[in-house]
């Protein structure tokens, strides 16, 4: 992407198509930066996307989620297979920039011209990913990465928001963290389809991996919710009508226990247990693709993604104009009790429908939570 002038959008996807390191790493700082000259060349590119598998790898700070990222692409290098990492570190408070630098931890890979590695800052964004992580994601997918890596903040229980972007979801938990089921607990643990015990050679790993089935087990028998890889593709989708407390009472109790998700131990430090949980990713895509549960999620995943970009313009529009004084002044009336909530998202709704914004007239609706 040039410097000077407009940049052809034909161009830049024919760059980036073709793999060009350095026009992707360009098209990603704009998407990062919210430069309005590079949608033209995104709209381009969305037609070439959908082939990566993205897998997000999630879990609790001083898991060992950088490392054992960088095995998972050595183990996948090694199986021919390219790999696109996007690195989500915590922002700078003074630049706003990547404060812990991912890129540093896989210095290893950045001669490999099938491993392209990027960080990005989350810029103040809740629930572990950076605001341009999809489009990233979608840039890294359309030059023909076939493995896409996310790798969130690491911000505990909050960081649920990769379900909606990955196909697959590691969960990452550490022995050694005190309460260890409190880091696994509801919350983050329906997020994942394949959980990972990392640091195994430490005490207590075994402990982990037995409380993490029973919570899986209770969590099946209960709810319904569990058995991600079979039942419903995910438990942040709705359970099948079959995956009942009741259902599950007179079912083989191998077949049970083969419906929930795996548990899995690995030493990122020395590779040790990586090709197995890399098997397990694969085996999670193959049965996603086979059941259509991936293009069940999928869609599920970009209703969530249009939602929340509907609901930040129609908020950027509202409080650019003249009705961001209006939002203000209303507000300092809800906080005085001088207004009660409702009545103010009237009003507001009121001057989203003077101008002609498509949220207007839901009544009772917040804009500001129509991503939710």
């Amino acid at each position: 992407m040039g410097d000077r002038g407009a940049p052809d959008p034909e161009g830049v996807v024919d760059l980036i198509r073709a793999g060009d390191a350095r026009t992707i790493a360009r098209a990603i700082t704009r998407a990062e930066s919210g430069d309005p000259g590079v949608e033209a060349a995104l709209r381009l590119l969305h037609r070439h996307t959908g082939k990566a598998h993205v897998v997000g790898v999630t879990g609790p700070p001083g898991s060992g989620k950088s490392t054992l990222v960088d095995k998972l692409v050595k183990t996948y290098r090694e199986r021919g297979l390219s790999v696109g990492v996007v690195a989500v570190d915590p922002s700078s408070p003074f630049t706003g920039g990547a404060v812990l630098g991912d890129r540093i931890r896989m210095q290893g890979r950045a001669l490999d011209e099938g491993v392209f590695i990027r960080s990005l800052a989350t810029r103040g964004s809740l629930g572990g990913l950076s605001k341009a992580c999809a489009e990233t994601v979608r840039i890294l997918d359309a030059a023909g990465y076939e493995r896409v890596i996310i790798e969130t903040v690491g911000v505990g229980q909050s960081e649920v928001d990769i379900v909606k972007l990955a196909d697959s979801v590691l969960l990452v938990s550490v022995p050694g963290l005190g309460d260890d089921i409190q880091a696994i607990k509801a919350g983050v643990m329906e997020i994942g389809d394949v959980f990972v015990v990392n640091k195994a050679d430490r005490d207590g790993a075994d402990r982990v991996v037995r409380e993490i089935r029973a919570m899986l087990e209770t969590a099946w028998v209960n709810t319904g919710a569990g058995g991600r890889l079979i039942a419903s593709g995910g438990a942040h989708h709705a359970a099948s009508p079959s995956n009942t407390a009741a259902g599950v009472a007179d079912e083989d109790p191998h077949a049970f226990l083969a419906k929930l998700p795996p548990v899995l131990k690995t030493v990122a430090e020395t590779g040790e247990g990586v090709g197995a949980l890399v098997e397990a990713v694969e085996a999670h895509r193959a049965k996603l693709v086979e059941s259509g549960l991936l293009e069940e999620r999928r869609k599920a995943n970009a209703a969530a993604e249009l939602k929340a970009a509907l609901a930040a313009r129609v908020l950027a529009r509202l409080e650019a104009g003249p009705a961001g004084a209006e939002l203000l002044r209303l507000a300092g009336e809800l906080a005085t009790r001088e207004r009660d909530l409702y009545d103010a998202l009237e009003t507001l709704e009121g001057i989203l429908s003077a101008s002609g914004s498509p949220l207007a007239g839901r009544s009772g609706t917040n804009p500001g939570q129509a991503g939710d």
